[in-house]
């Protein structure tokens, strides 16, 4: 039996804007992962800022954080084998330019700003994501 693994994501607000949750979710459940939990947020500035804190001292802080606060995104814990490499390959390279082709970000991503998905990248970086959006009964 294979051991399940858990991973956040986020449909960014580019992507909910342009109505393309539908597509970017039917994607996810063909490509074998469990939906554990969602929701549709609009995070305010000071939500944005303290998942992207990592990022503070970042160039790029306060435009990622205005457009992560700019519009409802939708917040996803996704189960399935392998869990957070699986999601990454699926969501492709940031920047929508360099994503390999039928990624989610080469197929819905516009920029490198705008690229539609966001994905945690480590178990330690998961672990603090979903408990940053989903209580834990939230994700039985």
């Amino acid at each position: 039996m294979e051991l399940m693994e858990r991973t956040f994501a986020i449909i960014k607000p580019d992507a909910v804007e342009r109505r393309l949750t539908g597509q970017v979710l039917a994607r996810i459940e063909a490509a074998g992962f469990t939906v554990r939990a969602m929701r549709l947020q609009h995070l305010t500035k000071a939500e944005a800022e303290g998942f992207y804190a990592v990022h503070r001292e970042r160039p790029f802080f306060g435009a990622l954080t205005d457009f992560m606060s700019s519009g409802p995104c939708v917040l996803l814990a996704l189960e399935a084998p392998n869990a957070i490499a699986e999601w990454r390959t699926l969501m492709g390279a940031t920047d929508p330019g360099k994503a390999d082709a039928g990624t989610l970000r080469k197929d819905f991503g516009s920029s490198i700003d705008r690229n539609a998905t966001h994905g945690s990248d480590a178990p330690e970086t998961a672990a603090f994501e979903l408990g940053y959006f989903f209580r834990g009964l939230e994700l039985r």
